[in-house]
């Protein structure tokens, strides 16, 4: 997502310097042992039923300073069958004393100068979020909030040694918060209202450092105190003038590849921090992060192996929170690929071309997103972090999926199924970013109009065969109500092929597993026979809605 947003914010002159740091060794594959239990039957769902809604539960969002504009954002969301919204947080950005608003007066002074008065100020800094700032929040005698020139301005001055209000160096940093119209809603408030009011969840962007002048992938912690002190009086404010229900949590929007590597270590310093900020001032919130897959072998790229260790040093970040780790699948900027190794063989799609170039994906990637996110789940097995993933919803721009002046293009429903195939160890799939990637017109029809009309293909996730009892266990999403088709090779070199109803479905295969709610598990009978382990079986689905998977799945024998 180049320049906005997750994993965009990557620049070019990166990937020399990751691949010279990152801890590469020899690719580690690492493949998900599914076990299917035999399922008891199930009533097939009618054709005639209300179709489902796509299975994207959260998207990130653009907070409005117009509470009404906020409340129908989030309307629109649960009307395709979202339950989460979340925003990035905002920049807490070291200026010069000239860069300080001009019009931020109290008694005809700079509001800077009038609350430091003889304090010696070592950095100021500015932050800008809509925030209207809680008495709470006003922890020390010197802070001030004020109205000046219609605008809502917040001064906080921070001690730089010291625990309390009074720095025995006498030296101060010093924020001004704010600038927006006093007549404009506080966004965050009115987006956490908003989901209270429809029974939805909310996690706002944490304040954020800036990013190194020499490395411009890492956080500038040269003023962690000074941002852990800001931190401390963003969640007191939060805590005291916007703990409602529809306030679920946090989100950390600096971003690291799901890596191994110390190089990435100041980023997870930032998570720590931050999350004991949280669990000391909303112990009964959690936070997300978005770590996104590198897999592109031309690249710094990560392997499963390094993935796991990653996703294992991210969760040891939580502090006793609950921290759900939405990996970004990469599809949107060319960095991860959902393919399967049937696949591997075959042509990148023009999207991901634009990026890697022609070739195949076995070629230009080292692995397919599946192996990374199991890899992800054996990360974070025995920590308290929950596996999500992130849809990127946009693809590479190209000439044909403009979505306005956006750096990334409108994708398609197929190329979202295909990326939802290899998510199935996810608990949760939320998705960057509503807007503009879901509202744009792009090549025509806006996504979120697409997706009002309800999900009805079937999703092959995961496949078993057991030749011997005659079964196909078949794990994904919308399988039931339907039939199967299985063609396989004998290890005679035969072909078989057999179409048949499930002799059993579970609808609740992932509900009672602790994976995504909506995934499904239906079983075939094909009687007893063998299978050739060198071919590759495929497998059909026709569901209840009449619509077949659009590509056969495919797997070795």
């Amino acid at each position: 997502m180049a320049d906005v947003g997750p994993s965009g914010k990557r620049r070019s002159g990166q990937r020399a310097l990751i691949w010279a740091l990152s801890l590469l060794a020899t690719v580690s594959v690492i493949v998900a042992v599914i076990v299917f239990p035999k399922a008891a039957p199930t009533q097939q769902p009618s054709r005639t039923a209300s179709k489902p809604t796509y299975p994207i539960s959260g998207f990130f969002v653009t907070a409005s300073g117009s509470a009404s504009t906020n409340r129908q954002k989030l309307a629109d969301i649960k009307a395709v069958g979202g339950d989460t919204a979340i925003t990035f947080g905002t920049l807490v950005r070291p200026v010069s004393r000239d860069e300080l608003p001009v019009d931020c007066l109290i008694d005809g002074k700079n509001c800077a100068e009038a609350v430091a008065g003889d304090a010696t100020v070592k950095r100021y800094f500015i932050y800008s979020d809509g925030t209207h700032w809680d008495e709470a929040a006003l922890k020390c005698p010197k802070d001030r909030t004020l109205k000046s020139d219609g605008k809502l301005y917040t001064v906080f001055l921070l001690p730089t040694q010291g625990t309390d209000c009074v720095s025995p160096n006498g030296e101060y940093e010093l924020v001004v918060a704010g600038g927006t119209s006093a007549t404009a809603d506080d966004p965050s408030a009115s987006l956490a209202a908003a989901a209270s009011e429809l029974d939805m969840k909310f996690y706002m962007g944490m304040p954020a450092p800036v990013k190194r002048s020499d490395l411009d992938y890492l956080p500038d912690l040269s003023y962690q105190r000074t941002l852990s002190l800001f931190t401390e009086r963003f969640l007191l404010h939060q805590a005291s003038a916007n703990d409602v229900e529809g306030l679920a949590g946090f989100y950390h929007h600096v971003e690291m590849p799901v890596s191994d590597s110390p190089f990435f270590d100041p980023i997870l310093a930032l998570y720590e921090m931050q999350n004991k900020a949280i669990r000391k001032a909303l112990p009964s919130r959690s936070a997300i992060v978005s770590p996104y897959i590198e897999s592109r072998v031309n690249a710094a790229n990560v392997s499963p192996e390094n993935a796991k260790n990653g996703m294992r040093k991210i969760a040891q970040t939580a502090s006793g929170l609950v921290l759900n780790i939405a990996i970004q699948d990469g599809m949107g900027t060319g960095k991860g690929a959902a393919y399967f190794k049937s696949d591997a063989a075959s042509s990148v799609d023009p999207f991901a071309a634009s990026i890697v170039g022609n070739g195949s994906w076995g070629d230009k990637y080292v692995a397919p997103n599946s192996e990374y996110f199991s890899a992800a789940a054996a990360g974070v097995s025995g920590t308290d972090a929950v596996l999500w993933a992130n849809l990127e919803g946009m693809a590479p721009a190209t000439d044909s999926n403009q979505c306005g002046d956006s750096l990334r293009g409108q994708t398609t429903l197929a190329r979202m199924d295909r990326q939802l195939q290899q998510m199935a160890v996810a608990r949760k799939v939320i998705s960057f970013m509503w807007d503009s990637y879901f509202t744009c017109v792009g090549t025509g029809t806006p996504l979120k109009v697409q997706l009002e009309s309800g999900f009805t293909s079937p999703v092959i996730t995961d496949t078993e065969f057991d030749p011997a009892a005659g079964q196909v266990l078949i794990r994904g999403f919308n399988l039931v109500g339907g039939t199967a088709k299985i063609r396989w090779t004998l290890r005679n070199g035969e072909v078989e092929e057999k179409k048949a109803e499930p002799s059993s479905s579970d609808v609740a295969y992932g509900q009672d597993r602790d994976l995504h709610p909506r995934l499904e598990m239906i079983s075939v009978d094909v009687g007893a026979t063998t299978l050739d382990p060198r071919e590759y079986y495929t497998v059909r689905v026709t569901n209840g809605w009449g619509v077949e998977n659009e590509i056969p799945y495919s797997e070795r024998g």
